[in-house]
């Protein structure tokens, strides 16, 4: 596991004190200054900085992408100011923009799988990739993406798999793969969380009986509900972020997370540990997308090209413990970044992940009506 040196945790208590302000000027962390008026060009930034520098960005992120240094380095550099809100899942961004919020948020960090929906709904600006140079510089498997062809839409932002973070000095030997929460469910009890997040934990149930991921057999979903339904009695909570400090205070023994949040809190608490279960899981890419109806897209194309720059980019793998899909950012990042599995994983465990797909009608019903009763008190 990388070293304090290398990834920062930010507690969600953080990245909530500036989840709805507007950020101020502060400087990110060895990235060289260049002023709203300075004559030196700053790769991609120039060319799309809005004529009126003061309206504002808005944005609607992640609850723990949300980081008032990387914030503050944009309004430093393009002087556009930014407003933040926050969400905990993709179905919750999605109900948003549905019901009025295109047209309040400049840029949406939808996950691929919601692109897809997403520009299927045509909810989505097509990008004008001249304004975007950053792009060239994108891993190959990023350059034509199979949920966003030639990015036609969206952005890549970072990537990482699900798994689970656990506390070695209560579990020992801890999980190795999904099964172990069926297993050691009596010893669990009352003592591990699962993602609110519906495709994941239906997707890594269905990996534990032996299907895919994004299974949609109406038989296989409900052997799914059925064995979630047998765990439900001692699961402490649906929760997808906001349980870490009962992990850190010894609470919770073990958590279903994303790998960003695996890879970050290990980097302060030692004592935890995260895997990659070894059957496989989901690989995600989250992404920046601009909404048809967006205020201020300028602003947006601005924010595209900072977090596309290979400083900005390395930095944020190190403060948010997510991976780059940046060529040029993987190259600045310390050797135990780039060398660490759980961040950046060897191909023998990328060729057990799948990333997420869309669901058809008939599925996405079947999913929601699992999903409500599971989570239903």
């Amino acid at each position: 596991m990388p070293p304090r040196s290398c990834l920062r945790y930010l507690s969600r208590r953080r990245f909530l004190q500036f989840s709805t302000a507007t950020v101020s000027t502060l400087a990110l962390a060895n990235c060289q200054r260049v002023g709203r008026n300075s004559t030196e060009p700053r790769a991609g930034i120039t060319n799309s900085t809005p004529a009126n520098p003061d309206a504002p960005l808005y944005l609607y992120t992640w609850s723990d992408y949300a980081d008032d240094e990387v914030f503050n380095r944009f309004t430093e550099v393009t002087g556009i100011p930014i407003q933040v809100q926050t969400y905990d899942s993709n179905e919750t961004m999605l109900t948003k923009l549905q019901t009025g919020g295109g047209q309040q948020f400049s840029i949406l960090y939808p996950s691929d799988y919601m692109v897809q929906q997403m520009v299927a709904l045509e909810l989505l600006a097509t990008l004008d990739q001249t304004r975007l140079p950053g792009l060239a510089d994108l891993r190959e498997p990023w350059q034509n993406p199979t949920y966003d062809p030639n990015n036609a839409h969206s952005v890549p932002l970072s990537w990482g798999t699900t798994g689970l973070i656990y506390d070695t000095t209560q579990l020992s030997p801890g999980p190795t793969d999904w099964n172990y929460l069926w297993d050691q469910q009596r010893a669990l009890a009352g003592k591990f969380t699962l993602l609110d997040d519906m495709r994941e934990t239906l997707g890594a149930t269905l990996n534990a009986l032996g299907y895919s991921y994004n299974a949609t057999d109406p038989a296989q979903l409900e052997a799914a509900f059925k064995r979630l339904q047998a765990l439900k009695p001692a699961i402490a909570a649906f929760q997808s972020f906001g349980w870490d400090d009962q992990l850190i205070a010894g609470d919770l023994a073990l958590c279903m997370t994303y790998s960003h949040l695996g890879n970050a809190l290990p980097a302060e608490h030692p004592n935890l540990k995260y895997i990659i279960p070894s059957s496989g899981s989901s690989l995600w890419t989250d992404t920046m997308v601009i909404p048809k109806t967006a205020p201020n897209p300028d602003a947006a194309y601005a924010w595209m090209n900072f977090m596309l720059e290979p400083e900005n980019a390395a930095f944020a793998v190190g403060k948010l413990g997510f991976a780059t899909p940046s060529q040029s950012a993987f190259a600045l990042l310390p050797q135990e970044l780039k060398d660490s599995e759980t961040l950046f994983p060897p191909e023998s465990i990328l060729a057990k992940c799948q990333g997420i797909a869309p669901l058809e009608a008939a599925a996405a019903e079947l999913f929601d009506r699992y999903w409500t009763e599971l989570t239903s008190a």
